[in-house]
């Protein structure tokens, strides 16, 4: 029997180095669109590339990321510190195996900080994320494993937007910043990611909750106005210009408070992201 710590490794090494299925459609979809040549062929190649590395197990991207968790558990499971124990030890193999590149900084909080203490050369010794739990009406406990890298998270923004009780102007506040993003980036074209919660923290969870959740075949109506709207800039590939800046927007909404303004992250995942796999344990 496969052991927990083994199906983790294995998840891991997917996430890093697997298209999903409607991720290489719509890579085809925007390739047939596509009407600048040069642009064209950064999303061939990107296409090309996921092909060999998912063939070769080979990691998508450089910047393999950090490995963010979160566990779906029914309430008919039991969640237990040797499950948690098992599966860190998973992350750490995984990254052994894909391999991760080194990106765990050694030292202090100070040294930490300033990157003073050196470098890690071991990939396993690089940490996950704190993990995310929630509870489902489904009896399973299944583990989402997400990579995410060091670009995405830079261009990045996580902050309030006043609505003003209209959802036109919390999405021209959004589209400004993912224009932003986009072309601050480079490692365009971008998958969007938005989480609209209470508190920093609830909007970021939002934020990886959608990457995990996200379909490139499956958008609402406001995920499609905002990814035409991002692509009217015509930024595209790599910054080259063209039809595609923006791939999908990938969008979660959570409880909201009465108040005047929203607390929104919002992540331009790179041309690789989301790197995501899941796995039941």
């Amino acid at each position: 029997m496969t052991s927990i710590a083994e199906k983790v490794r294995d998840t891991l090494v997917t996430a890093g180095s697997t298209f999903r299925e409607d991720k290489k459609q719509i890579y085809r979809e925007a390739i047939k669109k596509e009407t600048n040549e040069n642009a064209k062929w950064v999303l061939e190649s990107i296409l090309e590339n996921a092909i060999v590395a998912e063939k070769n197990k080979s990691p998508l991207c450089d910047d393999t990321g950090i490995p963010h968790l979160m566990l779906e558990v029914g309430e008919n499971r039991i969640l237990t510190g040797s499950i948690l124990e098992a599966i860190h030890e998973g992350v750490k193999k995984g990254l052994s195996m894909l391999p991760g590149r080194p990106m765990s900084i050694l030292g202090n909080e100070e040294q930490r900080i300033d990157q003073s203490g050196g470098l890690d050369p071991d990939p396993a010794s690089v940490p996950a994320a704190p993990l995310l739990v929630k509870l489902v009406n489904d009896d399973i406990l299944r583990l989402h494993i997400l990579l995410l890298g060091g670009g995405p998270a830079i261009r990045g923004k996580t902050y309030r937007i006043y609505h003003q009780h209209s959802i036109g102007a919390v999405q021209d506040e959004i589209v400004s910043w993912a224009q932003e993003g986009v072309k601050m980036l480079g490692c365009s074209p971008c998958t969007l990611a938005i989480g609209i919660g209470r508190s920093h923290f609830e909007a970021t969870s939002l934020m990886i909750e959608a990457q995990i959740y996200g379909k490139y075949n499956v958008q609402s109506k406001l995920e499609k106005q905002i990814t035409k709207r991002v692509n009217e800039y015509e930024l595209g590939a790599i910054g080259l210009g063209g039809n595609t800046s923006v791939l999908a927007t990938f969008m979660r909404v959570g409880p909201q408070r009465a108040s005047g303004v929203r607390i929104v992250s919002v992540c331009p995942c790179c041309c690789v992201e989301p790197r995501v796999a899941s796995i039941d344990l």
